[in-house]
């Protein structure tokens, strides 16, 4: 996300004393709070949140280190389809 479109930081000391408004203002974009000029972390909605979280489940990576014998050995024995046989040419150095 484009830190742009969020609204300004707001100063932790003044987010807690306010808390109230910014979990208003965070039901219609996140708040970013800051510490000592720098951002420490975004206030967001309930939904938000959770979008955030089934997204980031979503594009779970993983180490190669990890696979099964079995995974690793069927990626081995795999060949790409004959209709991509024109991407050859990309992986050739020139």
């Amino acid at each position: 996300m484009d830190p742009k479109t969020y609204s300004a930081a707001v100063p932790a000391s003044e987010f807690v004393r306010n808390f109230g408004r910014y979990r208003m203002q965070a039901q219609r974009q996140a708040v970013p709070v800051s510490s000592h000029g720098e951002i420490t972390g975004y206030f967001v909605a309930p939904h938000e949140y959770e979008d955030y979280e089934r997204m980031k489940a979503a594009r779970r990576s993983f180490a190669t280190a990890e696979l099964s014998d079995e995974k690793v050995q069927a990626v081995a024995k795999s060949r790409m389809h004959r209709r991509h046989k024109h991407l050859d040419a990309l992986l050739k150095t020139k």
